[in-house]
């Protein structure tokens, strides 16, 4: 198997120093920065909504990197075969052990030892907040797109894979969830918004959700933005805003609620 080169995303910029450089390394200045890499059939879909807005601007002032492995090119025979038949008979099919273990095995030698190895799957754990406060702390992350009937079990117990899950449904491969995982995580990262603090109040920053938003004009459509909004007391606004978050978790996702409450009562023991 030939060493096959990663599609990467991101800026890379020689400038004269009198610093010697670092040796066999094509981005030195991006030693730093976050890495992403994503294991998937659909290398091209990369980095679609990634390489806008935020996110993409962060791509291109190198605070996080982004790189592909396509599982094609591990592929068996002169088809690039990626997948079998499920053992024990069934529907669909399911990715190879060897082919994946290439693929990792490349990937992972390309990656800072601490980063985390991910399997997109609809029976993972429940990606969250948290989790992406988690993994923005880590040096990056390889992630794995599942296709077909998903992945064979023995390459995700022999590598330890965490399996992390967006939800209670199923797509047709895990390049949207990728995306979706990595917009979440990248965002944290310093200096992507530009602004520290925006990060603090937001939805499940605190284990509950947001508070309603409102801006100028003062009153549209018959609507008025709420008075203490623009009372300039802002203890007044700060408890305004944490009784609407109450309030809104509370209705709307009982979950969350009784969480918020269990950690309430513990502090308090």
């Amino acid at each position: 198997m030939t060493d096959t080169p990663q599609r990467a995303s991101g800026r890379k910029t020689i400038r004269p120093s009198l610093t010697p450089r670092e040796l066999m390394t094509s981005s030195p200045e991006l030693a730093r920065a976050f890495q992403a890499q994503v294991i998937t059939l659909l290398p091209d879909a990369f980095p679609g909504v990634l390489g806008h807005s935020l996110t993409g601007r962060a791509l291109q002032d190198g605070l996080w990197q982004l790189s592909t492995v396509s599982l094609r090119e591990f592929g068996e025979g002169k088809h690039r075969n990626v997948d079998d038949t499920p053992a024990g008979g069934g529907a669909g099919m399911v990715l190879r052990p060897d082919v994946m273990s290439r693929a990792i095995e490349h990937a992972r030698a390309r990656m800072p030892s601490r980063a985390p190895l991910i399997y997109l799957s609809p029976r993972g754990r429940r990606f969250d907040q948290q989790m992406a406060q988690r993994l923005a702390q880590e040096p990056g992350v390889t992630l794995i797109c599942g296709r077909f009937e998903g992945l064979d079990q023995r390459v995700i117990d022999h590598y330890r894979i965490i399996e992390v899950s967006l939800g209670d449904f199923v797509l047709t491969g895990g390049e949207i969830a990728a995306q979706m995982l990595l917009d979440a995580t990248i965002r944290l990262i310093p200096g992507v918004l530009g602004n520290a603090s925006s990060t603090e109040d937001e939805s499940f920053s605190h284990g509950l959700l947001e508070h309603p938003q409102y801006t100028r004009p003062a009153e549209w459509q018959g609507h008025r933005v709420p008075d203490v909004l623009l009372s300039g007391n802002h203890a007044a606004i700060d408890a305004w805003r944490r009784a609407q978050s109450e309030e809104i978790t509370r209705a709307r996702r009982p979950d969350l609620w009784q969480a918020h409450e269990a950690r309430v009562a513990q502090d308090k023991s």
